[in-house]
């Protein structure tokens, strides 16, 4: 059975006759310039077929085509959740502390295998930083200084979000001394994460207290969801890897950023070229 949807089709590189080719595909009732490389297809007759083919061939072409129902747009959004590392951040925070130890082939190995769903995420935190002990503490602050860098659209995604009265949540598999330096600088409401354990100066390879997982990050969102007297669905939540799903599946709008394959086929949204900010294109 058809739905009658929108499409919205962007892409940093996407050219108009390349939007507009792609936009054929979907036989719009009309189509509207969201700006130099994006533009919106209204009154789509959506189905399964139609998407398979319009996703291919976007991709292909280096664009990103997300189907949405009219009419959407930031003012039903009352909280963006995200995660961090490779969604808010363009590093994996855990794998460029190990490089301070030389041991970042084996723990990004281990990180990678997680992210794809093939290893229980808990489990995996465990090993990565069991190899950390006896790590000085200052390499937290160079990883920081260093390496640490923001995803392509994400300081103009916050500050569009914010200005617009929207709550911030930072959920992270990874660590407060990220999530809090982070939640400072960029003004976030929220921020959740694992405490690693320092003693004498030194990481023990060991985690304080509960591990953040996926159903942790799933708890977090529903209960700032809670707090701020709002339902999931009004929340957006941003992830890359598997332990992103549970979250990301009990929000009004999922949306899966430069997302291993396992989070894309299930996110509403996937951007795979355009930076963070592609929200706000498809939320216009």
């Amino acid at each position: 059975m058809n739905t009658t949807m929108n499409l919205v089709l962007q892409g940093p590189q996407a050219d108009p006759a390349t939007l507009a080719r792609l936009a054929q595909l979907a036989s719009p009732q009309r189509t509207t310039d969201l700006g130099a490389h994006a533009l919106r297809c209204e009154g789509v007759a959506f189905d399964a077929d139609l998407k398979a083919r319009v996703d291919a061939a976007a991709f292909e072409a280096g664009v990103d085509a997300t189907f949405i129902a009219a009419g959407r747009s930031l003012a039903d959004v009352r909280l963006v959740a995200m995660d961090m590392d490779s969604t808010l951040i363009t590093i994996e925070c855990i794998d460029e502390i190990a490089d301070m130890q030389g041991l970042k082939p084996q723990v990004s190995e281990i990180t990678e295998a997680a992210m794809r769903g093939e290893l229980d995420f808990s489990e995996s935190l465990r090993r990565r930083v069991a190899l950390l002990a006896g790590l000085d503490a200052g390499a937290l602050q160079r990883v920081y200084d260093e390496r640490l860098r923001i995803s392509p659209g994400g300081e103009a995604m916050l500050k569009a979000v914010q200005a617009a009265g929207i709550k911030t949540l930072l959920v992270s598999g990874g660590f407060t001394f990220f999530t809090e330096r982070l939640g400072a600088r960029l003004g976030l409401d929220y921020t959740h994460a694992n405490v690693l354990e320092i003693a004498d100066g030194k990481l023990t390879g060991r985690v304080v207290g509960g591990i953040v997982d996926a159903e942790e990050k799933k708890r977090t969102v529903e209960r700032v969801c809670a707090e701020l007297g709002i339902s999931p669905s009004q929340a957006v939540v941003m992830g890359d890897g598997a332990n992103d799903l549970s979250m990301m599946g009990i929000a009004g709008l999922s949306v899966a950023f430069r997302a291993k394959p396992v989070v894309r086929t299930q996110a509403d949204v996937a951007l795979n070229f355009s930076g963070l900010d592609g929200l706000l294109t498809i939320l216009a």
